[in-house]
């Protein structure tokens, strides 16, 4: 399946080709379902985002996330190339989520039920349909999604996510996942990174 009707989209966190729906978003102008993988089979812990110091040309999207990754395995990453070469469920076309696609997983998925980190722009997502905005303390809540919440099968790690959008050629965007703060640091560094795949809806 590589697309949907609108109005047959599930709840979140619900099954959905492969994965489990995190939300909607817009790639230019189309729309898209982001999907999240399996937490066992497209999770990767303590693993560097790479290339560092180097400028990656193609990955500063903030909202496509399969262009990053590609351009960062052309430049060498090693997550990037390992996110490529997954297949689950029969599909191949996961890649790491852009910094606004991370950030709906975190929205809609929000593992933990800690305060909410509220700097300037945690939580600014022009691209997230609809868009949303800056969190408070307690908005986004954690998920009413069993599966997702902290400790349970398909939960995101209370830890700090890769995003593939790069930051400079020092650092890329990443996310904690805890109480969801949106920064950027040393691509050497080694974190968490969970593979996302996304469908075309037909609206």
């Amino acid at each position: 399946m590589n697309h949907i009707n609108k109005t047959t989209l599930p709840a979140i966190g619900s099954v959905l080709s492969g994965g489990f729906f995190a939300g909607l978003f817009r790639n230019g102008d189309q729309l898209h379902a982001l999907i999240v993988s399996p937490k066992a089979e497209g999770e990767f812990i303590d693993i560097a985002w790479g290339e560092y110091p180097q400028e990656v040309d193609g990955a500063d999207s903030c909202f496509d996330g399969r262009s990053n990754t590609l351009a960062m395995a052309a430049a060498g990453s090693g997550l990037a190339k390992r996110i490529l070469a997954l297949r689950i469920a029969d599909l191949d076309d996961w890649y790491l989520p852009s910094r606004d696609e991370l950030e709906i997983c975190y929205r809609n998925l929000k593992p933990t039920t800690e305060q909410n980190w509220c700097s300037f722009r945690d939580g600014d997502n022009a691209s997230s349909v609809p868009v949303s905005y800056p969190y408070t303390k307690t908005s986004p809540a954690q998920t009413s999604v069993e599966a997702f919440q902290q400790g349970n099968a398909e939960a995101f790690e209370p830890r700090w996510h890769w995003s593939s959008t790069q930051y400079s050629a020092h650092c890329a965007f990443f996310q904690y996942f805890d109480t969801g703060h949106q920064c950027g640091n040393a691509k050497g560094n080694e974190y968490c990174a969970r593979a996302v795949r996304r469908l075309s809806v037909i609206e």
